[in-house]
């Protein structure tokens, strides 16, 4: 193997061609965006980002987002030609079954790939939740003459993630908060998939980032390494604002006739593109996968320098650890993953009989934790006084105050989800985000990739059903808590009473392979005096042989209720009350039968949401009496009679069901 590494140029046109190659053999694919981009991605990976190819765990590396995930070719790429653990036979098999080179960068799938990108703007918004949170840990760990957390932020974006408005939302929290380690480079090639930019987007972008507090940098030459070098050198001296780097590329650079083209975007370029292009490179047109021996020597050399920044940052630590061993081991603790010990002695218990919304009771849970697990942060989408997440022992975090533990997010849904999954994603934290349970809509794709990517982000949801009352049906929840069920990897848990919800939020905490949303009321709820068992899902909470009434949240008391009107009727039913159906269906079939017993066939599920999903409880014979319309606008008790969800009802279904 050679001693030098190649010039620089010689491992840009390898890059460009194995991405190529990736594409074309995969007969699927972006290869554009990784032509165009591939000088200033290998300058950035080859001398600005800080990064250990050997342990992409290294809790203080730089943190990188490819926004722009179709041109996943491009990082796969990289990270080969780096020395990341991804053979080139990973390469070879691009977006196969089982291969660690999936269609759009997953992480978990790939060593190096911090976040799940692909639907656009996500990345941009992940981000900014990652370089907050270097600010946040640095506020709260580093002290003068120990800069234990100390890294920047880099993500690449596109045309398309800067057309989605949760670009502009999460870029908007950035500049206000100054994250003056966050650096962004936008791939301005003027080309989407169905044209010319110029078809449905021709706003000054640089103008927009000026308007929202970023530094905007241009790289004219998207080709010129130097000055791309230089650019990303200014980008990396923060003058205390985030900073855009608007770099001029062309798509799928050195085609014959694709070159600047939407038809580069999103389809293999095919034999002849490929061969032109490869001959612009000055390449074999027959060489695929093809990895010059000099362009190999990069990796070994890049490795070196991440095992040298590993172990100066390691003697940093135990300095750290020498002047301040207490906070060196949270620090240390955090990095393992482990929640500080007897965190659960700091979990109330609430009186039985008193009547508690559940989303106060879910305050007071987060204020008792919050002093036992220093890592529980939380932001509102400017509702906190609503949703009762405030940490009340703590400030707002502040451009130039990131040592406080509520997040002011404003009115951005969808960029706070996305936000809370970066901050998850970088580790050290535990964010909670909250809103109302119907505005989760906005926030759809940021819940699903939470759950795809495995992340403890924890969603609260409150104001939970119709029986908000009068602000209608704008805001009543119907359809919500189905579409929560129906996310694969997300643990939906809707609590009965103030114990419940304590007992939801000790599920949520030690939850590490995925997401969790806490449904609340803002109604007055009875605690009741069982024995809250929500890490099963379900549980009885009266016996009873004749049948079964399931219910969930709220609706459990009205389940009680109806079962009070059977029992002056000599009918002896069984009430369920099933706070997590994810929960409950991850148990083993003994204990499901033993709450849910064969047996009894007379069965009624209730809930003041949609109905879609309670079969699978009932059986296709069973009854639910739910809510399939939208709401209306009526104080909450009035609002739930009108719509039917009353212990009558309940009771009626059952005899119907009883025959």
């Amino acid at each position: 193997m050679p001693s030098e590494p190649a010039p620089d140029a010689l491992v840009v046109a390898t890059i460009r061609t194995l991405s190529i190659d990736a594409v074309q053999r995969a007969n699927s694919g972006h290869p554009g965006a990784p032509m165009g981009l591939a000088p200033v991605a290998w300058n950035l990976f080859s001398r600005h980002l800080r990064h250990a190819p050997s342990n992409p765990e290294w809790p203080n590396r730089d943190r990188f987002v490819l926004s722009a995930g179709h041109a996943s070719a491009l990082l796969y790429s990289l990270l080969h030609v780096t020395g990341y653990d991804l053979p080139l036979e990973q390469l070879e098999a691009f977006r196969q079954l089982g291969s660690e080179t999936p269609g759009h960068p997953e992480r978990g799938d790939t060593p190096g790939v911090e976040v799940t990108t692909g639907p656009l703007g996500q990345g941009v918004a992940n981000a900014v939740g990652l370089a907050l949170a270097e600010r946040m840990l640095a506020a709260e760990f580093n002290r003068p003459g120990h800069d234990v957390i100390d890294h920047r932020t880099w993500f690449i974006c596109g045309d398309g993630d800067l057309m989605e408005g949760i670009s502009y939302e999460a870029a908007s929290v950035a500049g206000h908060l100054r994250l003056g380690k966050l650096v962004g480079i936008y791939d301005a090639n003027r080309i989407s998939l169905d044209g010319p930019l110029e078809l449905s987007f021709d706003e000054d972008v640089p103008a927009r980032f000026a308007a929202q507090g970023w530094r905007v940098l241009h790289i004219t030459d998207g080709n010129d390494l130097a000055e791309i070098d230089r650019l990303l050198t200014e980008a990396a001296a923060s003058d205390g604002r985030p900073t855009l780097v608007v770099c001029r590329t062309h798509i799928g650079f050195g085609a014959p006739t694709k070159q600047d083209t939407s038809a580069a975007h999103g389809s293999p370029l095919g034999a002849e593109e490929v061969a032109g292009a490869k001959r612009a490179y000055g390449w074999p047109e027959d060489a695929q996968f093809l990895v010059p021996d000099e362009v190999r020597a990069w990796a070994p050399k890049l490795q070196a320098a991440g095992r040298e920044a590993e172990a100066a940052w390691d003697a940093v630590l135990d300095a750290y650890a020498a002047a301040h061993p207490t906070e060196a081991a949270d620090l240390r603790r955090r990095i393992a993953g482990d929640l500080p010990g007897g965190w659960r002695d700091a979990m109330p218990s609430f009186e039985t009989g008193k009547g508690i919304a559940t989303r106060s009771a879910s305050g007071t849970v987060i204020n008792a934790l919050a002093p036992a697990v220093p890592e529980l942060i939380q932001g509102a989408a400017d509702l906190s006084s609503s949703t009762s997440t405030a940490i009340r022992s703590s400030g707002d975090v502040e451009a130039g105050d990131f040592g406080q533990r509520n997040i002011r997010y404003g009115v951005r849904e969808h960029a706070m989800g996305a936000i809370t999954n970066g901050l998850a994603a970088h580790g050290l934290l535990r964010p909670v985000c909250s809103t109302f349970l119907v505005f989760s809509d906005y926030m759809k794709n940021t819940i699903r990739l939470s759950a795809l990517m495995r992340l403890p982000s924890v969603f609260v949801y409150t104001h939970d059903s119709v029986a908000l009352g009068e602000d209608g049906p704008t805001h009543q929840p119907v359809e919500h808590l189905a579409a929560l069920r129906a996310i694969p990897g997300l643990v939906t848990i809707r609590p009965a009473d103030a114990n419940e919800t304590a007992a939801a939020w000790a599920v949520a905490m030690e939850r590490t392979g995925g997401p969790t949303a806490l449904v609340f009321t803002r109604q007055g709820l009875p605690t009741m005096d069982w024995a809250a068992d929500v890490a099963h899902g379900a549980y009885v909470v009266r016996d009873g042989g004749d049948c079964l009434l399931l219910g969930a949240g709220s609706e459990v008391h009205t389940a009680l209720a109806a079962a009070d009107l059977l029992a002056a009727e000599g009918v002896a039913a069984r009430v369920v009350s099933m706070p997590s159906w994810e929960l409950f269906l991850s148990q083993p079939a003994e204990y499901r039968d033993a709450v849910l017993p064969p047996a009894i066939t007379a069965r009624v599920a209730v809930e003041a949401g949609a109905s879609l999903g309670w079969h699978r409880f009932t059986g296709l014979t069973g009854r639910v009496v739910a809510i399939d319309r939208f709401g209306t606008s009526a104080p909450g008790e009035v609002a739930l009679e009108h719509l039917g969800i009353t212990p009558q009802a309940v009771a009626a279904a059952a005899r119907e069901q009883l025959g």
